[in-house]
Order: structure tokens, then sequence, then C-alpha cells
């Protein structure tokens, strides 16, 4: 059974080989597979009017930046790619050579690493902001970049040791930020009782609303296995339902029958 919520609404109903959305059609024995063991919970906050079993997929999944991502979503689904791993493949959907990008957990920096790929050309524009509340954190950062990109790339990587709630501090003010990316939980390989907060994430969010520029994305990757994981997403949850149908789309994917996986969540300015 596979649950489609769209914001104050939800329904139900029996997979279908043609109407498995957002995704690509599968094979008789994915859609199978999927029905007894992956299960999933979409969320969208989009009203759209649509059967479970019309073979035409809505439009919403047509004109969104989620087009042509459809097969890395289902790689998630059946656990052949990280969450982390479909957040950057939807940046690559988003973001263009030459933006400002933030960085607003940037941990290990392979965020960081993987943005500055995005943004870096020929024309020096482009720049990632990174911050980190763990000095360890901005250190790990620093030593990927120094190992893996040339001197031009690293120029473009402005890091901070700092709260993610305090971004519009660093980020100039007419600054047009295509997209702010958040891994929310702890740092991986560190002491696991530092963790991001709700009551600072709240904050990032709201900094991130305002400067954030139209198209651009505000992306997460919700890790929820540890103390407080699940109070952090539903800070996150009541932030994407306050936010305007008109000028956003706020899209989550989480597994069912997975509590701890990490959780998606998407929110595109229109």
């Amino acid at each position: 059974m596979f649950s489609l919520r769209i914001w104050s609404q939800s329904l139900s109903f029996s997979l279908h080989r043609k109407t498995l959305f957002p995704f690509t059609v599968l094979s008789n024995t994915n859609v199978s597979r999927f029905a007894s063991s992956s299960c999933c919970a979409v969320s969208f906050q989009k009203k759209e009017n649509f059967s479970a079993h019309n073979d035409s997929p809505p439009s919403f999944f047509k004109d969104s930046p989620l087009s042509g991502v459809e097969n890395d979503l289902v790689n998630y689904v059946f656990g052949k790619k990280k969450a982390t791993e479909v957040a950057h493949l939807l940046w690559k959907h988003v973001v263009q050579k030459g933006d400002t990008v933030i960085d607003a957990t940037c941990g290990n920096g392979y965020d960081t690493l993987a943005m500055l790929k995005l943004v870096a050309d020929e024309s020096g524009l482009g720049c990632v902001y990174g911050l980190d509340i763990q000095r360890e954190a901005v250190g790990s950062t620093a030593s990927l970049l120094n190992e893996t990109v040339n001197e031009a790339e690293k120029g473009l990587v402005k890091l901070f040791n700092m709260c993610h709630s305090r971004m519009e501090e660093v980020v100039p003010i007419n600054a047009s930020v295509r997209l702010v990316a958040f891994n929310l939980g702890y740092l991986p390989g560190s002491d696991k009782t530092v963790t991001t907060k709700p009551e600072t994430t709240i904050l990032a969010l709201e900094a991130a609303e305002r400067i954030l520029i139209r198209d651009g994305l505000i992306s997460m990757v919700v890790y929820v296995g540890h103390s407080g994981g699940r109070e952090e997403l539903e800070t996150v949850e009541a932030f994407a339902h306050r936010l305007s149908v008109d000028n956003w789309i706020c899209c989550k994917f989480q597994m069912l029958n997975r509590p701890l996986a990490p959780v998606l969540v998407f929110l595109f300015k229109r």
C-alpha cells in the first residue's frame, strides 16, 4: 500500500504499474517487491486533482523540479541510493554555474564539495558558504577541500564556525542564493550528543526563506534516529506547512517501515 498525503488530505491506494507516481513505470516484479517490502510515504504541499489509476502522471510532476529525477527517487525507495545521494542529484536540476549556495551544516564537507562542483566555472562568480557550529566539522571540511580541489575553486568557498541560524550575518544582503542545504542530526564519527536543535533549525529555515531567490531550493536530510530527531522533523514539517501553496512546492520522502531512516524534505520556491 502506498500512501500519498497532499498536506491537509490523505488518500491511499493499491499500486498500479502505470501510476507509481512520482516515479517512472516499474516492472511487475518491482511493483510486487515495493508492495511487499518497501513502504514509502510522500507528502506534497500542492493541490492537484487526479485519479489513482490514471495512466497519465499529474501535471505537477511534469512541471516541477522533480521532473527528471524519478529514477533516482525509485532507487532511494529500493535502497539503491542514499538520501544524501538523491539530494545531490536533485541539486543538479536546480543549481547553475556561478550561483551562490549555502551548506548550512557542512559536517565532514561532502555536501560543500558537491555544491562547489555545481557552481564553479571560469567566471569565478560562484560562491559556497559553509557553516557549522562545531569547529571540528569546519576543520574536516577545509581538509577535504585541500585534498580535492584547486586553489581557484577553494577561493569560492567561505567557511564559518557558527550556528546555521546566523547565516544572514555572513551572506551579503544582495546575494542571489539558489540553494540552502541542511543535514540535520549529528556529525558522523563525532559526539552523537551534539546535534542540531529544533529551536535553532527553525530560525535557520526562516532565514533561508528570506534569502532564497525564485526557482531556489531548501534541501534537508533529516536524521531521526537520535534523541530529539523526531522533534526536529516535526519542526521542519510545521515550517513547511505554513509556506504558501502559491509560492512554494514542498515535498517529503519517508520510509514507513524503516523508522530510523533519514527523511528527505525539499522546499522549492516558485
